[in-house]
């Protein structure tokens, strides 16, 4: 099988975690970098990834690097990089996405076009024809420039890998699938353990929870841009992928999950989500509000996205909104809560600091994910 360098990005402050999502399906690194992970693997490895990464954003192969302070440089570096390799004479190739730091070249407009020229500059001289129709299969390309080295990869997998599918409806605020996974990752949930979302929105949390209780691949249930590269990777590759993610599915595990919120519309959407993701038995979702948050049994989790009052009309509710969290919170005995959150003031209105707590960025919008640890339970007697 061809091997490829594959880049994984993800959002930022998720790396541990990506890194030990690619570990574990088998592969190895080759490089660990602010919001992407490299690493070496076939074509097997691109279609797993693409299916089983629950926090990655997206599969890259890396075509290749080099350093370019001038446009003239970039032109030189993106023509040298063997497209035709990757890219049919059919081929519809562009520049989607270009992301500069600390570098000299920071226009994503320009940094496109001149790559897409050196490109087509390229594959003139392979392809011998001065005219591209570019009727065939995409080939969108991204390029991340961090202090003037230039990383070019070509995207295998289209729409972001945080739309699994089952998504059809939100809140008016969602958090992303991938990173919902990452939150739940980040804490020793398993799914053997307790978990309510007090703010569940349109269910993502409490679903990607149950997705993993029952071993359900995210991507399972969507496509990908390279299904169609079939001179890159065959469609029993992607067949045999799936055939896996399929076998490893377990809907009858015993579950304790979920998901509260006060909006009834909000539950009615949460539901079908749920269901549309195939794990609809296995969460309970009901109207109600924070105040009446409480359970029974002890050594649970909370685990929450809450308002983060980003309209000026809600900041004045904030503060009675997290000291009620707070209340609630202590009155769940022996639980953990786990809290993300843009809002400056969580932790005072609490009314505890928080054990741990860990910088994410949300897209562009920097949060806090506040860990508030309970106790471990004792060990189960054999």
């Amino acid at each position: 099988m061809r091997k490829f360098e594959l880049i994984a990005p993800c959002h930022f402050g998720m790396e541990s975690i990506l890194k030990r999502e690619i570990v574990d399906l088998g592969y190895d690194i080759t490089e660990v970098a602010d919001g992407r992970i490299t690493f070496y693997g076939d074509e097997e490895a691109l279609c797993r990834a693409n299916i089983f990464l629950r926090t990655a954003e997206r599969i890259l192969i890396k075509i290749g690097s080099f350093h370019a302070e001038t446009f003239e440089e970039l032109f030189q570096g993106t023509k040298a990089l063997p497209w035709e390799e990757y890219i049919p004479v059919d081929g519809k190739f562009w520049v989607a996405k270009a992301a500069s730091v600390k570098s000299k070249l920071f226009s994503p407009s320009d940094i496109q076009s001149i790559m897409k020229k050196a490109m087509v500059e390229r594959l003139k001289g392979i392809y011998h024809t001065t005219w591209f129709e570019e009727n065939g299969d995409s080939f969108p390309i991204r390029v991340f420039l961090m202090k003037d080295e230039v990383v070019v990869g070509l995207d295998t997998t289209g729409e972001s890998l945080h739309k699994r599918g089952y998504r059809k409806l939100t809140a008016k605020a969602p958090i992303a699938e991938n990173l919902a996974a990452a939150l739940i990752m980040l804490t020793p949930w398993n799914k053997d353990r307790i978990l309510v979302d007090p703010f569940c929105g349109s269910g993502t949390i409490p679903i990607e929870a149950a997705m993993m209780a029952a071993n359900m691949a995210p991507g399972m249930n969507r496509s990908f841009t390279a299904e169609s590269w079939q001179h890159i990777v065959g469609k029993r590759v992607w067949y045999d992928a799936l055939d896996e993610a399929r076998e490893m599915v377990d809907l009858n595990v015993a579950t304790d999950i979920q998901g509260y919120d006060l909006d009834g519309e909000m539950v009615n959407i949460s539901r079908e989500n749920a269901k549309l993701a195939g794990v609809d038995k296995l969460i309970h979702f009901q109207r109600r509000s924070v105040e009446l948050l409480s359970h029974p049994k002890k050594y649970g989790f909370l685990i929450t996205n809450p308002p983060y009052g980003e309209r000026l009309s809600d900041k004045k509710e904030m503060p009675a909104l997290y000291r009620i969290i707070g209340e609630r919170y202590r009155n769940l005995d022996s639980w953990s809560m786990y809290l993300i959150t843009a809002y400056e003031q969580a932790e005072q209105d609490i009314g505890r600091k928080a054990d741990r707590n860990r910088k994410i960025y949300n897209g562009m919008m920097k949060t806090y994910y506040y860990q508030f640890l309970g106790p471990k339970p004792p060990k189960r007697k054999d």
